[in-house]
């Protein structure tokens, strides 16, 4: 796939995740999501995301828009960049009141779960994951398709 070797642009970011571009770059500029393939080097340039980054981006709109505020979403995300290497696609992020955890199979999900953890959301990354590799492959689509006509 081209636009993970070359990176995702902000506003193409914002298309794949449904964040407002004042969103992404206000994350940007706190430290929530930088971008790991170009970052900004000042006023006016443009900023390149890595495949990682969108699936983070994307995670933290899903928790939002469960209602997690954007403290617990911040840890969550510390948890996944953690995870370095794991499969996400076959994974739960699994929020509690004392932090996150990253559930590798649904064995790990019940132990947390009799545990006691005191859970308030579960995040199957599996469903984010898919969404956002739709979504990458229809905006794919859309621009090639635009390509052909205007050539």
């Amino acid at each position: 796939m081209m636009q993970r070797t070359t990176g995702f642009s902000g506003p193409l970011v914002c298309r794949l995740t449904g964040v407002t571009y004042r969103q992404l770059d206000y994350w940007a500029r706190t430290g929530l999501v930088t971008p790991s393939v170009t970052p900004a080097s000042g006023s006016g340039s443009k900023r390149a995301y890595s495949y990682g980054d969108v699936l983070e981006v994307k995670v933290i709109k899903s928790l939002l828009d469960a209602g997690v505020s954007l403290t617990k979403a911040r840890q969550a995300v510390e948890c996944l960049r953690g995870a370095l290497g794991a499969d996400l696609a076959s994974s739960s992020l699994v929020l509690s009141e004392h932090g996150s955890v990253l559930a590798h199979s649904d064995g790990d999900l019940v132990d947390l779960l009799r545990g006691g953890q005191g859970v308030f959301n579960i995040v199957p990354l599996g469903g984010v994951v898919a969404e956002l590799s739709t979504t990458i492959s229809s905006v794919q689509v859309t621009t090639s398709e635009r390509e052909t006509r205007t050539a």
